[in-house]
């Protein structure tokens, strides 16, 4: 099993590591641009301090919004039921599973401990793109990872992320799936609502009691 702190420096590496739009070069770049942002968010002493923390996951929040095609990942996660909702549900999901993506890897931010990312290969086809990537963790063991990317406009974005061969959006898509088939799209929509709701409750500062 990947150690938690790995699982977060892949994320931050290549789910939520993003800088301000980039002319639209080799993916591979573009990802090592994205991820020299957010180390340089993670390394920053000034933002190391334990009362910093809002704002250290708050300055990463804000790059992250930039890396990642999110209607695209989440029509493929919702897979053959995108196609029965409505444009509003559409919307609504895609906003609920925005804020899935975003709660559950900027709360992982705390657990980076240093993970170093190397590249190891690309490849190009049209307007899709796989960046593949080793995470060297402090136990100096190495975690294959894969991003893929489409390019929209003058960028290229993510769309899903590969962990020794586990699909983030296969993973989501079969949970998404069994809830569906299970009970309904309306109480998957409330699962979310509430995990959205529970998670940003558990980011709020807390009153230190004297």
């Amino acid at each position: 099993m990947i150690r938690s702190s790995v699982v977060a420096a892949i994320a931050l590496s290549l789910v939520a590591c993003a800088a301000a739009p980039v002319r639209a070069g080799a993916p591979t770049d573009q990802v090592r641009e994205y991820t020299e942002a957010v180390l340089k968010v993670l390394e920053d002493p000034s933002l190391k301090a334990e009362d910093k923390k809002p704002e250290r996951r708050a300055a990463v929040r804000k790059i992250a919004t930039e890396v990642f095609d999110v209607q695209e990942t989440a029509r493929r996660a919702l897979g053959p039921h995108w196609q029965q909702r409505t444009p509003p549900q559409r919307e609504e999901f895609v906003h609920l599973f925005a804020e899935l993506l975003e709660q559950t890897y900027i709360s992982k931010i705390d657990l980076f401990g240093g993970e170093r990312l190397r590249f190891t290969e690309e490849k190009l086809d049209g307007d899709n793109a796989i960046v593949r990537a080793k995470v060297l963790t402090r136990q100096q063991t190495e975690v294959p990872v894969e991003a893929r990317m489409l390019r929209k406009g003058d960028r290229w974005l993510i769309y899903d992320i590969l962990i020794e061969n586990i699909s983030l959006i296969g993973n989501y898509r079969a949970q998404f799936d069994r809830i569906i088939r299970t009970s309904s799209y309306e109480d998957l929509v409330k699962r979310l609502r509430i995990r959205g709701e529970f998670l940003k409750e558990s980011e709020r500062p807390r009153r230190t009691e004297r």
